[in-house]
């Protein structure tokens, strides 16, 4: 995974917890592939380990952009 390049993205779960964590392109497809599947458990390949994640549980997916900001504006 060092070569590839990593998005921040923030998994948000009911009861209103959220996780951010850094992944590959392709951990964030294969679990997008998981959430409308009957299987409960995935497990995310992170920039530094591995996480379980119950897909039952996962409320939204956010992925940050990665474009350049300047200032304090929107």
């Amino acid at each position: 995974m060092n070569a590839e390049r990593l998005l921040k993205v923030s998994l948000g779960f009911s009861g209103g917890q959220v996780l951010t964590v850094r992944v590959g392109a392709d951990a964030l497809s294969a679990m997008h592939s998981a959430l409308g599947g009957s299987e409960r458990w995935f497990e995310l390949a992170l920039e530094d380990g591995l996480v379980q994640v119950d897909l039952t549980q996962v409320a939204y997916v956010r992925v940050d952009s990665d474009e350049p900001r300047v200032g304090f504006g929107a």
